[in-house]
C-alpha cells in the first residue's frame, strides 16, 4: 500500500448493527496500537466523535450487518471514499446474530417498541423515518450493498488476526491469514 507524504495511511472505522466486540477488540492489541498509529491516521471512528465521512481514505474497517436505510446510504458513501474496504467481523461478513431479525416482522417490531408510548404513534414509514432509520426488511452482510475488498472473520476477529491483517496489507503485501485465522464466531 502506497504511503501519504507523511508517511501514514489514511485509516477509517465504522460500526453499523453490530456489538461493538470488532472494534473493542481492535483495541485489544494492547501496547501494538502504539505501532499502529505510527502506520496510520486515523480519520474516520465510532471511537471519535468525527461526524462526516472524510474524502479519500485508504482503509475502511467496517464492523455490522446492514440493518437500516443509514447503514445502505453510509455504506455506499464509505465505499465511493475508501480505496479498500474490510468487512471487519462476522456480522459485516454474514450478517451474524443482528440477522437473527430475519425471522421476525419488521412492522410488528416498530409497533410494540413506539406504538405502546405516549402520544400518537407514527403510523406511516416516513414518520418513522423522522424518528428513527427505516429497518431493511432483512438484515444483511455488507456485501450485499457494496463491494468488499477483504472479508475479516471473527466474532470478534480476535487482536492477532486483526494485527496480521492489517500489517500484512499496510506493508503493501495480500491479506492472505492461515488456515487457523479463517475461522467464523
Amino acid at each position: 500500500m502506497t504511503t501519504r507524504q507523511n508517511g501514514k495511511v489514511r485509516l477509517a472505522t465504522a460500526w453499523f448493527g453490530g456489538c461493538a466486540g470488532c472494534h473493542m477488540s481492535l483495541l485489544d492489541i494492547d501496547e501494538r496500537i502504539i505501532d499502529l498509529v505510527k502506520l496510520v491516521e486515523v480519520v474516520y471512528t465510532p471511537i471519535a466523535d468525527i461526524k462526516k465521512f472524510p474524502e479519500d481514505v485508504d482503509v475502511t474497517l467496517v464492523e455490522g450487518s446492514v440493518a437500516n436505510s443509514d447503514h445502505v446510504r453510509e455504506a455506499r458513501d464509505i465505499r465511493k471514499k475508501s480505496k479498500i474496504v474490510i468487512a471487519f467481523g462476522d456480522c459485516a461478513v454474514t450478517g451474524n446474530v443482528p440477522a437473527l431479525r430475519n425471522r421476525l416482522q419488521v412492522d410488528k417490531i416498530l409497533e410494540e417498541v413506539y406504538g405502546g408510548g405516549p402520544g400518537k404513534p407514527p403510523s406511516t414509514e416516513e414518520q418513522y423515518a423522522e424518528v428513527v432509520p427505516v429497518l431493511l426488511s432483512k438484515v444483511i452482510p455488507l456485501h450485499q450493498i457494496i463491494p468488499v475488498d477483504i472479508f475479516l472473520p471473527g466474532c470478534p476477529p480476535d487482536p492477532e488476526r486483526i494485527w496480521t491483517a492489517l500489517t500484512a496489507l499496510l506493508q503493501g503485501g495480500p491479506v492472505a491469514l492461515p488456515p487457523e485465522m479463517r475461522s467464523f464466531g
